[in-house]
């Protein structure tokens, strides 16, 4: 009797442990919780003192590109500049009402909305109201079999606290700085919280075609759970390209 009570006992602070130990575990796999309404930490608002010491270090900087892409990247800032200080801007994507695409709508010029939901997290832009669609916990496509798009394939997963996520099929057109790249073009994202209500997205770019070496930018931003996005739609599309490539705007003539 004494052994078989001896015997329970064991089996009982076993179980115990074993409980402990999933309990435990479904904490730990606990992902954070980022959905919201979020705007860029330090673009346009002031940044208070408790705020200013979550801005990430500064980098990213001028693209690292190979020289012939180089060239072609020093061109087109140099054209811009000259057309601006003329009064003349070119033409750009937002001239014929195109979005930004990836990763320059993570740059968040308006405020962004993240949305979590099983098997996926849906990030709004309020700009153009964007929309991608990263799925979790997915292979990721061979380049072959994605359609190129402004906003790509997007793919990815949980380690830790942190969600990672990689992007391809970005097309040529769609430009981060105006630096140009090759199809083969992936974007890896570091997301993660700094802060309980401070984000942070490290994107780091790799393309051998045209890069030296990958190419790193950090986003900061802070929730906003007053602000609701709102209707962002580019529907009178006033502006146009010149024959020259020059930004133009067309202005209706008077009704009588």
């Amino acid at each position: 009797m004494k052994n078989s009570l001896q015997l329970a006992g064991v089996l009982a602070v076993v179980l115990l442990v074993q409980v402990a130990v999933r309990v435990g575990a479904q904490q730990g796999d606990r992902v954070p919780d980022i959905t919201g309404s979020w705007e860029r930490l330090g673009f346009g608002a002031r940044l208070t003192d408790a705020q200013r010491q979550f801005l990430p270090p500064a980098g990213g900087g001028q693209p690292p590109l190979k020289p012939e892409p180089r060239k072609e990247w020093q061109a087109r800032v140099q054209a811009a500049r000259e057309a601006d200080a003329k009064g003349q801007p070119l033409a750009t994507n937002a001239t014929a009402c195109l979005p930004e695409g990836m990763p320059a709508m993570m740059g968040a010029t308006f405020p962004i909305e993240i949305l979590q939901s099983k098997g996926q997290v849906t990030i709004i832009e309020e700009a153009y109201t964007q929309v991608r669609r990263i799925l979790l916990d997915r292979p990721q496509k061979a380049l072959a079999d994605v359609e190129p798009g402004f906003y790509g394939s997007s793919v990815g997963r949980w380690e830790g606290d942190t969600l990672v996520v990689n992007t391809i099929g970005v097309k040529e057109s769609v430009r981060f700085q105006n630096a140009p790249h090759s199809p083969d073009m992936k974007i890896t994202e570091r997301m993660h919280l700094v802060a309980p209500d401070i984000l942070w997205n490290e994107i780091t770019i790799d393309d051998p075609a045209t890069l030296e070496k990958p190419w790193t930018v950090t986003y900061a931003y802070r929730r906003n759970p007053a602000y609701t996005l709102l209707e962002y739609v580019c529907e009178d599309n006033r502006e146009y390209a010149d024959d020259q490539g020059r930004q133009k705007i067309r202005i209706p003539a008077p009704q009588k």
